[in-house]
Formats: structure tokens, C-alpha cells, sequence
């Protein structure tokens, strides 16, 4: 098992303290795992985020609610939503009632990427936590928030 005093060679001041930056340095280890998983799918951890909102909208919605639902609030959501436009994997309409007001959905593309990402759970190192622990890692990070 890791120890993160001994992964970034320092010592802490308090338990509370090593639990951030362990939380920090996880964060970081996960967001690059994640990368490498959707690499092969030409899409980004965000990008994955926002086909995943869609699918469960099941039809089309406003992007300022994509936005709000994203896990991280990227700032550069349009962009992002620009590029699945590109790879023909969402599709984007104009409100006729009010052009400031713009529509998405995923379309077949969309769903078939996200149903080879689903087949594909290649998450092995959740695998060394169990259900138990996952429900107790869970259940801190939300007590801390």
C-alpha cells in the first residue's frame, strides 16, 4: 500500500493536513489516469463528462444546463462541446424563440463511443478498494465538503 510521506518524501504537521495533500496528489494521479483511459477514444475526461449528461438528459438541453451539471465547471465548456459537434458525436440547435439560447443532444455516434466506454471498464485500480470502502471513501469526501 502507498504512503504519500513517503511518495512526495515529506512529513506533515497534522493527520488533517497529510489527508489534503494526499486527496491532492490522488486528484492528480486520478486526472492522469483518466487521460489515458479516453486517449484511445479521442475524446478528454470533460468531453466524456458532458456525452454522459447528455445521454441521461435523453434529448436535447439547454448548454447553460450542461454547464451546471459538469463535475468540473470548465470555463471552457462551449469549446468543448465545439469539438464533439466536430466529431459528430452531439448535435447543437438554435432556440427559434430565443437565439441566445442554445440546445445540445447526443446522437447515435454519441451513445455507440459511450457504449464501447461502458464496455470497456477498465478501472483496475478502483479494484483494490471494496464496495465497503468505496461507500466509506464516498461518504468522507462528501462529510469534508
Amino acid at each position: 500500500m502507498g504512503d504519500i510521506s513517503k511518495d512526495i518524501k515529506s512529513k506533515f504537521v497534522s493527520n488533517k493536513l497529510k489527508a489534503l495533500i494526499n486527496i491532492k496528489y490522488t486528484a492528480n494521479w486520478l486526472s492522469s489516469k483518466e487521460n489515458e483511459f479516453f486517449k484511445p477514444y479521442g475524446i478528454s475526461p470533460q468531453q466524456y463528462n458532458i456525452l454522459r449528461i447528455l445521454r441521461g438528459s435523453k434529448g436535447q438541453i439547454k448548454v447553460q444546463v450542461v454547464k451546471d451539471r459538469m463535475i468540473e465547471r470548465a470555463p471552457n465548456a462551449t469549446r468543448l462541446m465545439d469539438k464533439l459537434c466536430e466529431k459528430n458525436l452531439i448535435e447543437r440547435e438554435r432556440c427559434e424563440h430565443d437565439r441566445r439560447v442554445v440546445f445540445v443532444k447526443i446522437n447515435e455516434k454519441g451513445l455507440e463511443l459511450l457504449s464501447n466506454i461502458d464496455d470497456n471498464n477498465n478501472l483496475l485500480f478502483l479494484e483494490k478498494l471494496t464496495e465497503e470502502e468505496a461507500t466509506t471513501l464516498s461518504d468522507l469526501l462528501d462529510k469534508m465538503r
